[in-house]
Formats: C-alpha cells, sequence, structure tokens
C-alpha cells in the first residue's frame, strides 16, 4: 500500500444515501479477481446516467458520499473498484462497517462527519472548490472551515506508512518476530532447509 499523509484537491460529490457495496461493484463482476483495472466495473450500472459524478477519467482523490455508503454484503472489490479510480479518502456520515474496514486494510482513508458537516462538503465539491485531508493533523479543511475527525490511532498509523495487517506487525514486533525465528531455526532445522 501506499502511504498516506494528505490528499488536496477538488472532490466528487455523491450525495445519494444507501449507496450498497453491488451499486459500487455489481455482482456480475465478482469473478474479476485482479485489483488492477477494477475502476472500470466501479458503478458501472450508474455510469450512464446522465449527471452521474464518478467516469473512468476520474482525477480525483476526494469523494463526498451519502449516508450509508458501502452497506450490504461483504464485497472487498468495492473498496479496490473505487482505488483503482484514483479515490484514497471517502467521507460520509456513516458507512456499512464491513466496508468501513476494508477501507482501511486497502489503504483508503473512510472519514465520518455529521450530517451538516458532510453537506457543506458536499456544495464545496459541486461549486469546485479545493478540498484538503490531512490525515497526520486528522482534519478536513474547505472554504475556510477546518474540521477535525476521529480515527484509531492503529488504523492512522497503518494508513501514514503504507501499511497491510502484516507490515505492521512486522515493523512493530520485528524483534521478536526475529528472536522466534532464531530458536524456530535451532528447533526445527528441518522446516528452515531449502528444497529444489
Amino acid at each position: 500500500m501506499k502511504p498516506l499523509s494528505t490528499v488536496t484537491g477538488q472532490a466528487i460529490s455523491l450525495r445519494e444515501a444507501d449507496v450498497d457495496t453491488d451499486i459500487i461493484y455489481p455482482a456480475r463482476f465478482l469473478l474479476v479477481t485482479e485489483k488492477k483495472g477494477l475502476g472500470a466495473y466501479a458503478f458501472a450500472d450508474r455510469r450512464a446516467t446522465p449527471g452521474f459524478p464518478i467516469g473512468e477519467d476520474n482525477d480525483r482523490g476526494i469523494l463526498i458520499a451519502g449516508p450509508n455508503f458501502g452497506c450490504g454484503s461483504s464485497r472487498e472489490q468495492a473498496p479496490w473498484a473505487i482505488g483503482d479510480l484514483g479515490i484514497r479518502v471517502v467521507i460520509a456520515e456513516s458507512f456499512g462497517e464491513i466496508f468501513y474496514g476494508n477501507c482501511f486494510r486497502n489503504g483508503m482513508l473512510p472519514i465520518r462527519l455529521d450530517a451538516a458537516q458532510v453537506a457543506a462538503l458536499h456544495d464545496v465539491a459541486e461549486a469546485g472548490g479545493t478540498i484538503d485531508v490531512d490525515l497526520a493533523a486528522r482534519t478536513v479543511s474547505a472554504a475556510g472551515d477546518v474540521l477535525p475527525f476521529d480515527i484509531a490511532d492503529d488504523r492512522r498509523e497503518a494508513l501514514l506508512n503504507g501499511w497491510n495487517d502484516t507490515l505492521r506487525i512486522l515493523a512493530l514486533h520485528q524483534d521478536d518476530v526475529s528472536r522466534f525465528e532464531a530458536a524456530q531455526r535451532r528447533a526445527a532445522p528441518w522446516l528452515w532447509t531449502a528444497r529444489i
């Protein structure tokens, strides 16, 4: 994963409530397992709708979404597809819990703000204004307002460093891992012998 510290620019505004994972990534594409290129399938059934704000040529790293974004089935392809479009931050009043967790596991920052704050960010996005997300400072800035957001320290640290779960464990516990491996090599050397 790429480290994430700040994302600045114009944002996409998608006000619709209850956008589920089947809208984000339709089930008929679930057999596509390669992450790269999944953005082509993101919101596939909505893209032809006049005025739909998300297309394959998206160059915006922030999505301002409606409440309960990413609800529905567990579908890790949903954040994969959004991420493949270049989106690194999704801001909404609420998220489907599984989608919320999958975002962190895939290097994307989901931010929960209250309804009035999200509505104001939709207005800024629709007017073409700039939004700045600063993960280190835990703030979203737009139109002169600075909005703090909550994020667990471990999730923040993982995103700032570009760590997935395994890399985080290795980074934080390298000495323990090295001691275990040394002891394991002595206790069971046959497990460490290269075979051709």
